[in-house]
């Protein structure tokens, strides 16, 4: 029998609770038989089973206390409970009892770009994202197994090592199956007209605020009823200077930015969208683009890697940096429904290649590998 210790201390944001939700609620019969999971207490309640077992320990919402007790006490929780093997899914972890296999993750990919973490002001942020690149390169080059969400961030890690990360997998999340099926009631927070939408945390990299020059750009041109809905969490410096400029376009009647919402309101809103927008300029695997093709949406969407290698030719593509790109396809699909309906068949046939039970599968199938 084998036991396994999950950090997943990190799990705070949507992205990486989603993850664990998907893998721990499909597990392969048999091997691990015991999973103990150091997580937010609020996703260890969620998860907690016969398995999976939830490790008591001094939570902080502070990083930088999370990486201390990390550093401190790790490697011996994870020798107490017997663990042959220790997952770190953040992507950061080098501690680990002596025989005990390491397996880790590559989730965040702007540590690994120099051009975006310059667009950060000088000062805590861009001196994280920095300290990161670093950490999260040691644990890949340390692990026994690393697992890619997509073979553009494989090729942006290896290319900073130096050389090939061995003892690796490309697995791509995968898509929940409430996307694919429409809901029947619209959440009241949503316009009442028709919208485009655009779904992602604000920051610099999300280029919401090119989203907004361009949608500007379209009302000079396309004169009936239309909103654009920026959907997520915008409370940071970035999210500021997008409201600014709504307001300074005179725009506050026709975007709509309510925050972030529960993640099961988050399929009515691709659903009753008429339009999805995903204008980020990194990703590592990305989710709302994905989310979008699910609901059977016309996308247009930012042509950086790793984008066109989800999209493939089920969208259209632009260049983030240029609002005019935006505008002019945005115009394009507005005025020609059966063009919208050909490139939302489009996008919901090749979001098929997605999904969270294949996802599973493949990544125990990878751990199991170490286990036997």
């Amino acid at each position: 029998m084998s036991t396994m210790l999950i950090d997943a201390l990190s799990a705070r944001q949507g992205g990486g609770q989603t993850y664990l939700l998907n893998l721990l609620t499909r597990l392969p019969a048999g091997e691990p038989s015991a999973i103990h999971l150091l997580a937010p207490p609020e996703i260890a309640a969620k998860l907690a089973s016969d398995r999976v077992k939830p490790v008591e320990h001094a939570w902080s919402e502070n990083a930088l206390a999370r990486a201390a007790w990390q550093k401190m006490f790790l490697a011996g929780k994870a020798k107490s409970v017997g663990a042959s093997l220790l997952f770190y899914p953040g992507g950061v972890g080098n501690s680990a009892p002596a025989g005990c296999r390491r397996v880790t993750m590559f989730r965040n990919v702007i540590p690994f770009e120099p051009e975006q973490r310059a667009r950060y002001p000088l000062g805590y942020q861009r001196a994280r994202l920095w300290m990161l690149e670093r950490a999260m390169l040691k644990s890949m080059l340390a692990a026994d197994l690393t697992i890619f969400l997509s073979a553009h961030a494989r090729a942006l890690v290896e290319g900073r090592a130096g050389r090939p990360i061995a003892s690796s997998v490309t697995i791509p999340h995968g898509i929940a199956p409430e996307f694919r099926s429409a809901p029947r009631e619209r959440p009241a927070w949503l316009p009442r007209g028709p919208y485009l939408l655009y779904v992602s945390a604000f920051d610099y990299y999300k280029a919401q605020l090119e989203v907004v020059r361009a949608f500007h750009r379209l009302l000079g041109k396309w004169k009936e009823d239309l909103s654009l809905v920026l959907l997520g969490p915008d409370n940071n410096d970035y999210g500021r200077l997008v409201r600014d400029e709504i307001a300074a376009l005179g725009l506050q009647d026709r975007v709509v930015a309510p925050g972030g919402k529960p993640y099961a309101e988050l399929p009515a809103a691709y659903h009753h969208s008429l339009i999805g927008i995903f204008a980020s300029e990194a990703e590592n695997c990305p989710n709302s683009l994905l989310e979008a093709m699910a609901a059977g949406k016309p996308v247009v969407c930012s042509n950086r890697a790793p984008m066109p290698e989800f999209g493939g030719d089920a969208v259209l593509y632009f260049d983030p940096r240029k609002p005019e790109d935006l505008a002019r396809l945005l115009l394009g699909l507005l005025g020609d429904a059966s063009a919208r309906a050909q490139l939302g068949e489009a996008a919901a046939r090749r979001s098929l290649r997605y999904d969270w039970d294949q996802t599973a599968r493949a990544t125990w199938d990878a751990i199991g590998r170490l286990i036997k």
